[in-house]
């Protein structure tokens, strides 16, 4: 499975590409950030996400796409960012028919680190022995990047089995009842 990771920011959009399955070794197959300037409009950063975004997809052609979850922050500027890279990223993989799955930070950071309230030193850590490089990705936002990417290659398979049961629960659950028995023996 090859999966890549997206840690969304309007300023740093960390990325990051894992391949592997659960169970086994991962390989990381590229690190890196989309970067835009502050300062220019919000346009153009949108843009600019939207095309590194574009070029990771089109070099390592993944299988999924992990994005963080947004969750809400006391900086409401900051979340507006994060929520808008993180769309951004949803809908170029969409747009090839990859499929996206959302993660939150601290369900990330307990598959990686086996605790959600890991900081980002102990989740860069993490991911350099996972992944057996010699330094941690700098700057974080690309070692969460990768983080995303391993934590969706070892929950995926657990979700899939989880979806097909709902699912499958779902369909007999909706079929008609059968009309009871008539008790046997006794006739009218």
């Amino acid at each position: 499975m090859r999966v890549l990771g997206v840690d969304p920011g309007l300023t740093r959009c960390g990325i990051g590409v894992v391949e592997g399955v659960a169970g086994r070794p991962l390989t990381m197959l590229g690190v890196g950030v989309v970067r835009t300037p502050a300062d220019a409009d919000l346009g153009r950063r949108l843009v600019a996400v939207e095309q590194g975004i574009e070029q990771w997809l089109d070099e390592h052609r993944p299988e999924f796409v992990a994005v963080e979850r947004v969750f809400s922050q006391h900086n409401v500027r900051t979340v507006m960012g994060t929520a808008q890279a993180s769309a951004v990223a949803i809908l170029c993989a969409s747009r090839r028919g990859i499929p996206v799955a959302l993660h939150t930070p601290s369900e990330v950071k307990a598959a990686v680190t086996g605790s959600g309230r890991a900081d980002k030193a102990q989740v860069g850590a993490m991911v350099t022995r996972l992944l057996r490089l010699a330094a941690p990705p700098r700057p974080a936002d690309a070692a969460d990047a990768l983080a995303l990417a391993i934590c969706h290659i070892w929950r995926a398979p657990a979700q899939n089995r989880l979806q097909q049961a709902v699912a499958q629960h779902t369909t007999h659950a909706t079929r008609a009842p059968r009309a009871p028995h008539a008790p046997k023996g006794r006739t009218a």
